[in-house]
């Protein structure tokens, strides 16, 4: 027995070597195999759609983790690893994409980038998503927030695509999709984006429709600036169309006499109603100041500058804002220039000549009523006659030589009247004027043409 033991005691020791060299053999097989299995049961799911797949080997038992797009994508998926070769036992943790109830997208942007939140239904998807607003957003920054979910209607991708096409016409703002129900809001980028943004959802796919559309327009523009230094009238900013357009500047190329016009208006969608009507009698009254500018926003009119004297900028503020079309705001800021120095009589009636050299105030036609376009022009001779108080004027009225000698001299009579009670309104003495009618009798041009019987029908300042 003590024979035995002893054998056995020396026996023993010789068995550790052996489980160690068992062991590590056992774990140099085992590890190339684990590698191997994860690399076959990977490739067995290259073609399958999946999200956040995971796969582990514990010697040949494979543990699954994914997300499926749908119960038939999942139960095959599983499959295909349970198939591999090698594989005893597969430890399933796969489950199914969340469902999204309502299944919603959104783009929001502002000023530096576009965010990309909600669900689209499949990698691809959302690849596509993100590639689309990339190239079309001019570089614009992309924030991908977009989660994997089911549940999305049909033609989603079309849907979405179309509505990235908008988020590039916005300034600002968001479009979502809540199932099949689009809501927009924020401000256009251009004016007439939002009308873009409106026709552009007309194309939305089969079951889609707008549930709300408070996309804002930018505001309606148009600038008048009237430069007394490089003695021009320039005009800036938007028009309704080319009829408007052409209307404007012929208007302020009548009542901006001694001006050159700068045209760089753009016709554009998106006029508020009125427009003409309201921007009309507006550059009137700028063109009463001595330096101004008119800015017209929407439904708002604002009008700063010098008046050339007390009673002009007292019109102004009080009557400009009656002749615009209803739901229209006048803002003025008027001021009064200094008024110039006094002049002598001799250079009075110069300054009078100049004046009316370059233009001539025009009455309606074969009536003695001045039209709104020589108000700029009154003016500026009010102004003339302030600096000469002592001098007294005498208006005189001249026709042309068509119709009856005794009707010219009634119209040229009532005319030069006309233009005194406008000087007398403005504040300047009655007794300093006196209106004469010449009728035709005192041509300056020959009557023989248009052009020369425009010339013949006048009022001249003569100081005396």
């Amino acid at each position: 027995m003590h024979r035995l033991f002893g054998w056995s005691s020396k026996w023993w020791p010789g068995v550790i070597p052996l489980v160690i060299f068992w062991a590590i053999a056992a774990w140099n097989s085992t590890e190339p195999l684990e590698a191997d299995l994860v690399q076959r049961a990977t490739a067995a799911l290259k073609d399958t759609l999946l999200d956040k797949r995971r796969i582990s080997v514990a010697g040949r038992d494979v543990t699954f983790a994914a997300e499926a797009f749908s119960e038939d994508g999942r139960a095959s998926a599983v499959a295909s690893v349970e198939a591999v070769p090698g594989v005893r036992l597969v430890n399933d943790q796969t489950r199914l994409v969340p469902e999204a109830k309502p299944f919603a997208w959104s783009a929001e942007r502002d000023v530096v980038r576009v965010t990309l939140s909600g669900n689209a239904p499949l990698p691809a998807t959302k690849a596509r998503v993100l590639e689309a607003a990339r190239a079309n957003l001019g570089g614009v920054e992309v924030v991908d927030a977009m989660n994997l979910a089911r549940g999305a209607p049909p033609r989603f991708d079309s849907a979405a695509l179309l509505l990235l096409d908008q988020i590039g016409k916005l300034k600002d703002g968001k479009i979502t999709l809540s199932d099949t129900k689009v809501s927009l809001s924020g401000m256009a980028r251009d004016l007439g984006g939002r009308e873009a943004i409106t026709a552009a959802l007309r194309n939305l796919p089969e079951g889609y429709s707008v549930a709300a559309n408070d996309v804002r327009a930018p505001p309606y523009i148009f600038q008048a600036y009237k430069d007394p230094v490089a003695v021009t009238l320039t005009l800036t900013g938007y028009v309704p169309d080319n009829t408007v357009h052409a209307a404007l500047v012929a208007a302020a190329g009548r009542k901006f006499f001694r001006e050159k016009v700068v045209d760089n208006l753009k016709a554009s969608v998106g006029a508020p109603a009125g427009f003409a009507n309201a921007v009309t009698p507006a550059l009137s009254a700028l063109s009463r100041l001595s330096t101004g500018t008119l800015v017209v926003s929407d439904r708002e009119v604002k009008l700063s500058g010098d008046a050339l004297y007390e009673a002009a900028a007292d019109q102004i503020r009080a009557g400009l804002g009656k002749d615009f079309p209803p739901g229209w705001q006048f803002r003025p800021e008027i001021s009064v220039r200094p008024a110039a120095a006094p002049v002598d009589a001799t250079v009075c009636q110069q300054l009078f000549a100049d004046l009316l050299g370059k233009a001539r105030i025009r009455f309606e036609s074969g009536k003695a009523n001045i039209v709104e376009d020589s108000a700029g022009l009154l003016d500026r001779l009010i102004e003339t006659a302030l600096r000469c108080p002592n001098a007294n004027i005498e208006i005189a009225g001249h026709t042309d030589s068509d119709g009856e000698n005794s009707a010219n001299q009634a119209l040229s009579e009532k005319r030069a009247q006309a233009v005194v009670d406008y000087l007398v309104k403005a504040g300047l003495p009655a007794n300093r004027f006196s209106a004469v009618g010449y009728g035709s009798t005192q041509p300056i041009a020959a009557n023989a043409s248009d052009e020369g019987k425009a010339q013949n029908r006048r009022i001249d300042f003569v100081v005396k």
